[in-house]
């Protein structure tokens, strides 16, 4: 089976550096994400989500860029601290009502940032991300983690997320969902998200997320749409 027409647009826009929609499914967070590859990400594509969307800026990170960075899942790192911080123990995300894990990795700024919250520092943060893990994923002998180091500091105001080892196997958030995108559509494996929020303080209603799509001219994806294309890309690859 061919990607649906809807997953070819959307496809075609990312590599444009432009935003595309992505609601993950009924009965998980019935939320949609704003979602742009992380290497055209600016300064307006920031403030675009911190105004239209509201959510938390996230930049995703699939597991070749999670192991040339030695990227953490912020989950394990604390229960590695229990013993010093026993409060850890208590406060482990064992009761996510839509998942299993939680893919929260740590927080970065980059090092030439101010703040790091300025719509400006977020997107030199997020972009020289991407950049560092277009090369890290072709380096061996911990470049990655050594320039990552150089480049960047923690904790900051950019919130990372790790996918799952096996994209859209076990888990089928917009973490999965949108690294599977731009994967598909041949870009550096890391996408940025939102989740666009409702004036009524709950997440924005699916017909309300498609009408902001349909004025903005963006593309409107299920998540079920992407599962389906990226296990035909798999099938293929």
């Amino acid at each position: 089976m061919m990607a649906s027409a809807t997953v070819m647009r959307a496809l075609t826009a990312l590599k444009e550096g432009r935003f595309v929609l992505v609601y993950d499914a009924d009965g998980r967070e019935e939320e949609t994400d704003m979602v742009i590859a992380s290497e055209f990400v600016s300064s307006g594509a920031v403030r675009a989500m911190r105004r239209d969307a509201g959510g938390l800026v996230c930049t995703t990170a699939d597991p070749r860029i999670r192991e040339s960075l030695g990227l953490p899942f912020l989950a394990e790192v604390f229960m590695g601290m229990a013993d010093r911080y026993p409060v850890m123990k208590e406060l482990m995300p064992n009761d996510i009502p839509y998942d299993v894990k939680s893919a929260f990795s740590i927080t970065i700024n980059h090092r030439k940032t101010f703040t790091g919250i300025t719509d400006d520092d977020r997107a030199m943060t997020i972009k020289e991300f991407a950049e560092l893990s277009r090369n890290a994923i072709q380096q061996e002998d911990g470049w990655g983690k050594r320039e990552f180091g150089k480049g960047f500091r923690a904790p900051g105001h950019v919130h990372l997320l790790n996918t799952t080892d096996r994209i859209l196997e076990t888990r089928f958030g917009h973490t999965e969902l949108s690294t599977a995108l731009v994967i598909m559509a041949g870009l550096v494996p890391s996408a940025t998200v939102c989740e666009m929020m409702g004036d009524d303080g709950k997440a924005l209603r699916k017909t309300s997320a498609r009408a902001y799509a349909d004025k903005h001219g963006l593309v409107y994806l299920e998540g079920a749409e992407v599962v389906t294309a990226w296990r035909e890309f798999q099938h293929k690859g």
